[in-house]
């Protein structure tokens, strides 16, 4: 078995990569199990290594572990490069800043303990398969966690250009884009359908469609989805009014809006296993897993099982 650690050195700014691979050789020497350290050098590198790494294994079998460290994105792009070969398992050490999908294994080992990586086990995780027209190319791709569209994609959008400024960083430039999104209460056109059945259609103000329930680090936006369940749980919430959105908020950033009264007048809540989203504008503004591309007719569909995922052990 080949374990590899494939390391975005630009996630969370840089900061901690010199102290990450002194964890892993030290965790390494510990536990006597042999790990290599590859270095992305590029967007795109983490996808293109895995691929590799699938094709230069796939006839003997051997089991290869691709333990993506970085933010979401990164998980995201080695997700896309191993998904294909049955011998590659993904895992993922959270040090970018969103680190959303982590958050779905609350009683499972710690993600940043190295010895419980490389002791961790294997399971089956679902994943979303989406097709479409996508940075002008007809793409499929795959989704770990999952996708917004509107103010949340926008607020994720905005997030990253604040945090190009200084003293601006974290979870303070989450909320600050949430404050001047809100402001400007910028939302997008669509028709939301799932199962083939049309859920809306026109101005909303996000909609999300969901493996994994958290989002925006850690806004618990859709509290009862499962990576295991082999469904896909949306959220669409409609074109209210600021005063609305802003009362309603804090609950559904503590995943607890589903229990407030009347809010079914707000939001749809739902699952399906096949969804299309079509911008009544024409282009659209995808995120996914954090990452965000213009996009015009995307189709989504649940794929149960998807991929073999290491969860760390718990010490």
């Amino acid at each position: 078995m080949k374990i590899i650690f494939v390391i975005n050195p630009k996630a969370g700014k840089g900061k901690g990569i010199d102290k990450l691979t002194e964890k892993i050789r030290s965790a390494s020497d510990k536990t006597g199990i042999k790990a290599d350290i590859y270095m992305t050098e590029a967007a795109g590198d983490a996808e293109a290594f895995a691929d590799l790494m699938g094709k230069e294994t796939e006839a003997s079998g051997e089991e290869v572990r691709l333990i993506a460290c970085g933010g979401d994105g990164t998980l995201n792009e080695v997700l896309n490069g191993a998904i294909k070969y049955e011998n590659l398992t993904v895992g993922v050490v959270p040090i970018g800043t969103g680190n959303d999908f982590c958050r779905n294994f609350p009683d499972d080992g710690d993600f940043l303990d190295m010895e419980a990586q490389l002791t961790g086990k294997v399971i089956k995780s679902d994943a979303i398969r989406y097709s479409g027209l996508m940075a002008g190319k007809e793409q499929t791709r795959y989704c770990a966690n999952m996708f917004n569209i509107g103010f949340d994609c926008n607020v994720v959008d905005l997030t990253a250009k604040l945090k190009t400024y200084p003293l601006i960083a974290g979870s303070f430039a989450y909320l600050l884009g949430v404050a001047i999104t809100f402001i400007k209460k910028k939302g997008a056109k669509l028709r939301v359908e799932l199962d083939g059945e049309v859920i809306e259609d026109g101005s909303l103000l996000l909609t999300a469609i969901a493996n994994g329930g958290f989002c925006g680090g850690g806004v618990h936006s859709s509290p009862y989805a499962s990576v295991t369940d082999g469904i896909m749980d949306v959220n669409v919430i409609y074109n209210v009014s600021r005063w609305q959105f802003l009362k309603k908020f804090p609950y559904y950033a503590k995943g607890t809006h589903m229990e407030l009264p009347g809010i079914s007048d707000i939001i749809y809540a739902g699952t399906c296993r096949k969804a299309r989203i079509t911008p009544l504008d024409g282009t659209m503004r995808l995120c996914t897993d954090g990452e965000i591309v213009d996009a015009g007719t995307i189709d989504f569909e649940i794929v149960p099982e998807a991929f073999n995922l290491l969860v760390p052990a718990v010490i």
